[in-house]
Parts: C-alpha cells; structure tokens; sequence
C-alpha cells in the first residue's frame, strides 16, 4: 500500500522519500530503537531530503528494500503545509484566519493535529508562527497518508487533494512573510550611516545563523536572508557576498547544501522587494 501511495504521489509531481517507521510500541525502525527521539519520523536515506525523487525506479527500489516505510513528501515544490500540532494551534490558525480555514487538502497525522495544504509560498520552514503551529516549505517534509505515527495512529485524510491547492490566505501569509527578529525590522525612517549598519548587520546575522540549535535552523536562515536580501535590494550589500557568508554559517549550523540553496533564494528575493531606505548623505 505504501508503495503504491508513493507512486501515486510521485505522479503528482511531489518528491517522495522512505522515512523509518515505528513498530506497535512506537520503537523506532532506526538504530537507536526505543531511544529515537524521532520515531518514525526521520528519513531512512543517508543524505536525507536531499534525495527525495518523483523518479517511479527509485521509488520503487525503496520500498521493495523498505516496504514498510513511512512516506515523506518534500514540501515546497507542489505544495507547502501548514502543520498544526495541537488544540491550541488549531484555535490560533482559526483565529488568525477569522473561522474561515481554506477548503482546500487536509490530513490528520498520526499524533492527532492537521497538515494543511497550500500553493508553495517559496517560503522555507517556519516553527511556531503562533503557538503550535509550524510551517513546512522550501527545504521541508511532511510525513504523508498511508505512514503510521509512533503513538500507533495512521496519518489519513480529512480533506483528499483537488486540481488545485488554495492560495495561503493574506492574513497567514504576512505572519509567514513577518518581520525578522532585529531592530531594524520595525524601522520607519531611512538608515543613517547605511554602509557602517550593512557591515554590522552581515557580521550579526551570519552569526545568528551559525549559532542555530536544531529545530530553529532553517527558520533563523530564512529570516537572516529576508534581512540582508533587504539591505541587498537598497545597494548596501552585495548578493553574492552575502550568498557566500550565509551559506558558510548555515553549513557551520549543519543544514544541507539543497535547504541553504531554496531558502536563500525565496529568503533574499523576498527582502529585495522590501529594500531599507537610506539616508547617504550621512554615510561615513
């Protein structure tokens, strides 16, 4: 079945890789057993997401070594998902929103919260937009239906995919886009010394990145980019530069070279459409 699913999926145009999969007293499939702190969640490939394929052959080959492996589907490319993980994210989703939640593909995972999904955004991966609630997108996944979560509860679905997924309301989307976590981000007038504060803001948020414990990684990433992307659509910095400063720091982090690449590139392409205004005439 989960082969088949695969497949089905892989049609679709949605990457597909084999994650391991917990037995029935949630003993994960991994080496580490009963002391995986990611039961059935983590990908059973040695470079991850990374190799995540709609190719039918190696899908194929997979789950004939595997049969029983969950399946993650990477996001960003056909989809991004709104991940709701408990009561309270939901509440807050619906609040957000105003009651009215898109009706577009929902699943109910195996440890009782949602996948909601949406158009790509070229966002990359978000946690806790509001308490609860997490944002897979570019360099993310998500386990899909048939995959059986380590309580012993199938992923299944609510609402199954239509020809074609609803837009992120506005609403989500500007909490999504949100403003980076620095002082500038609330910034109402022009930059005074604009060439002094890029220096200082490159050197800051390439430490930031560098610094990222596991599970903030690729959101701080995503955040540091839309800031400089930002001084790079005003002149102060140049792209390249920064390309080459954030991908060393996010590869001291640990992120893989494929998540660097497609959150720097919807990261800096978003602050370029939002550039810093400056004042040269007070740059020293």
């Amino acid at each position: 079945m989960s082969l088949l699913t695969a497949l089905a999926y892989a049609r679709h145009g949605i990457p597909v890789l084999p994650v391991h999969t917990p037995d029935r007293g949630g003993s994960c499939s991994c080496d580490k057993g009963a002391r995986c702190a990611s039961s059935g969640k983590h990908p059973r490939l040695r470079h991850g997401l990374t190799e995540a394929t709609t190719d039918p052959q190696q899908i194929q080959l997979w789950w004939t070594f595997w049969p029983r492996a969950n399946v993650g589907l990477r996001t960003g490319v056909v989809m991004d998902v709104a991940d709701v993980d408990s009561a309270e994210g939901w509440h807050g989703l619906r609040h957000l929103l105003g009651g009215d939640v898109p009706a577009g593909p929902q699943v109910r995972s195996g440890g009782g919260g949602r996948h909601l999904w949406f158009r790509p955004t070229g966002w990359g991966n978000r946690v806790r937009l509001v308490p609860g609630l997490d944002w897979r997108g570019a360099g993310g996944y998500v386990l899909a239906p048939p995959s059986r979560h380590a309580r012993g509860a199938d992923y299944r679905w609510i609402r199954r995919p239509a020809v074609t997924l609803p837009v992120v309301p506005t609403a989500l989307l500007t909490l999504l886009a949100g403003p980076p976590p620095t002082a500038a981000a609330g910034r109402s007038g022009p930059i005074t010394h604009p060439d002094r504060y890029a220096e200082a803001a490159l050197d800051a948020e390439t430490t930031r990145v560098a610094g990222a414990v596991e599970g903030t990684r690729n959101d701080t990433l995503n955040r540091a980019a839309f800031m400089l992307g930002r001084l790079v659509g005003a002149g102060l910095l140049d792209e390249p530069e920064v390309r080459r400063e954030l991908t060393a720091a996010a590869r001291r982090a640990g992120l893989g070279w494929t998540e660097i690449r497609g959150t720097l590139r919807s990261g800096l392409t978003a602050g370029r459409r939002h550039p810093f205004a400056t004042n040269r005439t007070n740059a020293a």
